[in-house]
């Protein structure tokens, strides 16, 4: 999957069948692991009131939404955005009811039709992590991301936040695979084989990459309590 958006909202409230609305919708977008400038950002006016709840989550008032677009204004443009991508979002099953009530006023079909995929960050993280907490802000502790400005909700910051998450608890699915296939008519294994390989150059690792490296060796120590393998290996190893 070379394009990922990674995707937050704002709503009202927490029912989206009892009426409560979206009323701020931000992306980020992913490609190649890479997280580029292409953002979509929008408020939105929702019609109706913010919950007293929801209203100390995300701190935007209906003063502040009274001139923004409705969702019907801006939904074309978020279908655009959102084409063909795999959509990353945490706890999904919240963000899309809410997209398809939208989507349902509008007569137009679910969410999920109007991109490749959807990929849940907290069923993921459960996975990962069993029995540890797994909120957004959790996660960033974890991975060691900065939070501090996050005093109040908001959805592009929290997709940004998102999606460095995302790209830390997916490192290790990297492929690290190399295909290597015999010359046609090869027997393969022979030693006029290994007369014919040309000789592979050994780049040894930079300090930078080293202490990178040891970094990362840090951080699953910590997450494993001490039981990275990979360590345990290094010091079990004849010298």
């Amino acid at each position: 999957m070379s394009r990922q958006v990674v995707l937050d909202t704002e709503t009202t409230g927490l029912n989206a069948r009892l009426g409560d609305r979206v009323l701020e919708i931000g992306c980020v977008e992913i490609l190649d692991r890479r997280v580029t400038d292409n953002h979509f950002h929008h408020y939105v006016n929702p019609e109706r009131d913010s919950d007293e709840g929801a209203l100390k989550i995300h701190g935007i008032t209906s003063e502040f939404l009274a001139d923004k677009p409705k969702f019907s204004e801006i939904t074309q443009e978020l279908l655009a955005y959102l084409d063909g991508a795999q959509v990353i979002i945490h706890n999904a099953a919240f963000d899309v009811e809410f997209l398809n009530v939208e989507l349902g006023r509008l007569k137009l079909p679910p969410f999920e039709e109007h991109c490749a995929s959807v990929f849940d960050t907290l069923k993921f993280a459960r996975e990962l992590h069993p029995g540890k907490r797994n909120t957004l802000d959790a996660l960033c502790e974890r991975y060691e991301i900065d939070h501090s400005h996050r005093t109040l909700h908001g959805a592009l910051s929290d997709a940004a936040l998102l999606a460095n998450v995302y790209l830390m608890m997916t490192r290790g699915q990297d492929s690290l695979a190399i295909e290597m296939e015999a010359p046609a008519g090869s027997g393969g294994g022979g030693a006029d084989d290994d007369a014919a390989r040309p000789q592979l150059r050994v780049l040894a690792a930079s300090a930078e990459e080293l202490a990178a490296h040891e970094k990362v060796l840090d951080g699953i120590s910590k997450e494993s309590k001490g039981k990275c393998l990979w360590r345990q290996n290094a010091a079990s190893a004849p010298q």
